[in-house]
């Protein structure tokens, strides 16, 4: 670790790739002309994190969180709460390693990611949060079991062993990019907690300093972007909903905090009819089936919040986890 202990070293991150790369999907890196055209942008590529393992980038921090236990902590399982992904990802990521998981996720989480979390093998307890914030009711919740069975309490995302792990994703869209003769003057990546940001910021930071990050979050979730402009964490009152389930975060984590304001990160936001736009163009021609949170930071450029003309672009798609069903009414959203 770097001397504040939230910040992993550049070797602190490569020594957790080079761990999950080998239980983890090598994600493409696509590039669209057409993207390039709409926003006047020189090059974009797009990394495809919904193509990862259990559907997003999340596995990557779950992975190596894991390798992380005691062996009394191996041996006993784990308890996390989330709304979907990394649900998904620490479950898939237990089943792999043979140790058990309990998530906790709000009872409005979509359906689809409350199936594909079980599926894995996971042991899913619901919580009905009513008028409170979902995301402190899910969180008592699993600090409750953990107390009760023993068993080791994982944040989802505030944890700098989960940030080093989601860096994985920037190392390798790095790999891919020098493999291509290309190096990225901007980079869009969307922020719930800021795990994964934290990750990837930190990866260009020490690789690709010149690179301009921004961290992408929905309206009225802003508490990174918010937190960033006044240099110290912020808390967002409880607003409306997102169609970003994953995004929903009301506060970044000290860790991811720590991380994104030593890579010199900004936050931008994105409204629900950017973001379903997104999630159609990605369709049309990416060929990438992305979830409203997977499409944040597509919908970031498209809307043209930070201006990209001339410059090479990388959008990290984070997720695809979406029913059919959901997929369908976003594309059908507002027609007659």
């Amino acid at each position: 670790m770097m001397a504040d202990r939230l910040v992993p070293s550049l070797d602190h991150l490569r020594q957790a790739y080079a761990v999950t790369s080998k239980a983890t999907q090598v994600t493409p890196l696509l590039e669209s002309a057409a993207l390039a055209r709409e926003t006047g942008a020189a090059r974009v590529f797009v990394k495809a994190e919904s193509l990862q393992w259990a559907g997003s980038f999340k596995v990557r921090g779950a992975y190596w969180r894991l390798k992380k236990l005691s062996p009394d902590e191996t041996q006993k399982g784990v308890v996390a709460y989330s709304s979907g992904n990394f649900a998904q990802g620490l479950a898939a990521a237990g089943q792999a390693l043979g140790i058990p998981v309990t998530i906790v996720m709000p009872i409005d989480a979509p359906a689809a990611k409350r199936d594909a979390t079980s599926g894995y093998g996971a042991r899913v307890v619901l919580t009905d949060h009513g008028e409170r914030a979902r995301e402190e009711v899910a969180a008592a919740k699993a600090r409750e079991i953990a107390a009760g069975e023993g068993l080791a309490l994982l944040h989802p995302f505030d944890d700098p062993e989960i940030v080093a792990g989601q860096a994985g994703a920037g190392l390798e869209a790095l790999d891919q990019l020098a493999a291509r003769q290309a190096e990225a003057d901007l980079l869009f990546c969307s922020v719930g907690g800021g795990g994964l940001t934290g990750g990837v910021s930190l990866a260009f930071h020490y690789l690709s300093p010149a690179t301009e990050i921004i961290g992408v979050e929905p309206e009225g979730f802003d508490g990174m972007g918010s937190s960033l402009a006044h240099g110290a964490i912020e808390t967002m009152p409880i607003g409306p909903k997102s169609i970003c389930d994953g995004l929903m975060s009301r506060r970044p984590g000290d860790a991811p905090f720590a991380a994104v304001k030593a890579a010199g990160v900004r936050g931008v936001t994105v409204d629900d009819a950017s973001v379903r736009r997104a999630m159609r163009i990605a369709f049309e021609r990416l060929k990438l089936v992305l979830e409203p949170s997977g499409a944040a930071s597509l919908a970031a450029l498209l809307g043209g919040k930070v201006d990209a003309t001339g410059k090479t672009v990388l959008i990290v798609a984070t997720g695809g986890n979406v029913s059919l069903a959901d997929f369908i009414a976003h594309m059908n959203h507002g027609r007659a």
